[in-house]
């Protein structure tokens, strides 16, 4: 446990490098964990899961765009715990290694939770990019039997399809989603026109079900790298079989919301976490 008063972070307490998955091979992988200083009593836990196309980035370093509005401290000024989850990059591993990674994060907080003051019956997922395409299939692939069920999810400008990315691509887009070397297929080692079964098993959409958790959907209308038609694609197939879903279509909006202002956003996903987790 770290100090953070140290650091002139009197509201949370830190929990660091807790190894939540050693899969033989690879290093351990790891969660950071924040916890409201002044809750008296177990709190619910928000998994944040880091985007960066499953090539790049790491909870420990959050990009500085999203600091610029830092999601985090508002998660615990709202009463949330704040669990950053690390997965195995595709360059590492491929899926799924790295849904593995972040449900054993789930796991680790659903079964040792309430050492470290999170309740571990009120868990929801929060990504972002390629991190809000692992919060979706953490929400529909989770289950009580394995303890990597979690009670909602929201996904911002998230994959839900990959084998829709490029027939969806904004006109403007540069990538070539069907391409050996984009995002995806380096995701599921090989270029998906010519593994269609690794592409479905790869895409959340495939694991739909009216059992679902509460989902919320924020997507861009101006995404250039993740088209919105995927998550329309996602909102349309949960609520043709009965599961909650909620749909937020942002105007003027590019990836990683580039154009408007973050924080609004921020209070949405929030307020939708706590009406779901906290009430």
């Amino acid at each position: 446990m770290i100090d953070a008063a140290s650091r002139g972070l009197t509201d949370r307490i830190e929990h660091r490098d807790i190894v939540v998955n050693e899969a033989p091979g690879f290093r351990p992988v790891t969660l950071d964990l924040v916890v409201p200083a002044e809750a008296r009593q177990p709190v619910p836990v928000l998994v944040w899961i880091h985007g960066g196309a499953w090539l790049f980035g790491s909870p420990k370093h959050p990009a500085d765009w999203l600091m610029a509005a830092d999601p985090f401290t508002a998660a615990v000024r709202a009463g949330f715990a704040v669990a950053s989850a690390q997965y195995r990059l595709s360059g590492e591993a491929h899926f799924p290694a790295q849904l593995d990674d972040v449900k054993a994060a789930v796991r680790w907080l659903r079964r040792r939770g309430d050492t470290v003051g999170v309740d571990r019956e009120r868990i929801g997922v929060w990504g972002e990019s390629a991190g809000g395409h692992l919060a979706s299939l953490v929400a529909l692939t989770g289950t009580d039997q394995d303890d990597s069920a979690v009670g909602a999810a929201v996904c911002w400008y998230a994959p839900s399809n990959l084998l829709t990315m490029q027939s969806q691509a904004h006109p403007s887009g540069t990538i070539d989603h069907d391409a050996a070397g984009s995002p995806e297929s380096l995701l599921i080692g090989g270029a998906l026109p010519e593994n269609p079964a690794l592409g479905r098993a790869a895409s959340p959409i495939t694991y739909v079900t009216g059992q679902a958790p509460p989902l919320l959907l924020i997507h861009g209308d101006q995404d250039l790298v993740v088209p919105v038609g995927q998550s329309e694609e996602l909102a349309a197939a949960l609520t043709a079989v009965g599961a909650e879903v909620e749909l937020s279509v942002v105007r003027g909006a590019d990836h990683c919301f580039a154009g408007v202002p973050l924080e609004p956003l921020i209070r949405d996903s929030l307020a939708f976490f706590t009406r779901i987790l906290a009430a």
